[in-house]
């Protein structure tokens, strides 16, 4: 986690927060109101910035790639934690409340 990107003039960030930074200022909402995919998404956004990411990659080191293979399995946690919530508020949708209470003669 200590390797550093030399953008925007901070040549003391390290590649993860840089990575973040762009990742959220990436306007990848526009993109898939375009009808793009999100892999197609995220490959517009690895070209847009291949320069800066190919800096990221000389001076990647074990220790950076552990920090990734975290990140990694922290993002697809988060996609199972949404999923699940997307099926709760479908199945949430779905249910019928019934009043036992009330008795039909």
């Amino acid at each position: 986690m200590k390797k550093n990107i030399n953008k925007k003039d901070n040549k003391n960030e390290p590649w993860f927060k840089w990575l973040t930074r762009e990742l959220n200022s990436y306007e990848a909402f526009a993109d898939f109101e375009s009808g793009k995919n999100p892999r197609d998404v995220a490959e517009g956004f690895i070209s847009r910035n291949s320069t800066a990411i190919s800096k990221v990659f000389e001076g990647f080191d074990e220790e950076d790639k552990d920090t990734l293979d975290q990140f990694l399995k922290l993002t697809e946690c988060e996609m199972h934690v949404f999923r699940i919530l997307e099926k709760k508020i479908e199945f949430r949708n779905k249910v019928r409340f019934v009043d036992f209470k009330k008795r039909k003669k």
